[in-house]
């Protein structure tokens, strides 16, 4: 996981003049069913590499919903874009790999294509995902920081 998240990066810096460094603290999430006990604040540390408006990596760790350490490494596709306010909106799906989750391949690495919608301003923002998923299906908040 390590070796992939050198390569998201050195790609991400080598392929755009201008790449933008997100960082955040997890999600906040809101499961659809709320007699499971799952949990809802999923702080870690994650960060976005975006290299071009429509291209970017992103990988972190975080507590996840099972109440377990999980890490992502993925890629965004953000073909969708809107300009309200001046703001960036940018809709997408982030194809990544997931670790972690003991009712999901035992907490072994799966693949989670994840449909989001990314709102920028110039230093901060957020990513509003749907995690559709037959055990555990939520929405989640993911405020960021542009630091780059």
């Amino acid at each position: 996981m390590k070796r992939l998240l050198a390569v998201f990066l050195f790609t991400a810096s080598c392929a755009h003049a201008q790449p933008q460094v997100w960082v955040n603290a997890g999600f906040l999430s809101w499961h659809i069913d709320r007699d499971r006990g799952f949990r809802e604040d999923n702080w870690g540390l994650g960060g976005e590499v975006l290299f071009a408006p429509e291209h970017g990596a992103t990988a972190g760790t975080f507590l996840n919903s099972e109440h377990q350490r999980s890490r992502y490494i993925g890629y965004q596709w953000r073909p969708a874009h809107w300009r309200p306010a001046n703001l960036d909106l940018r809709g997408g799906v982030a194809f990544s790999l997931v670790d972690g989750y003991p009712g999901t391949r035992n907490g072994e690495v799966f693949f989670a294509p994840v449909p989001f919608l990314a709102l920028e301003g110039r230093r901060i923002g957020a990513n509003f995902l749907v995690l559709p998923n037959r055990r555990a299906s939520a929405v989640a908040v993911q405020l960021k920081l542009r630091i780059w």
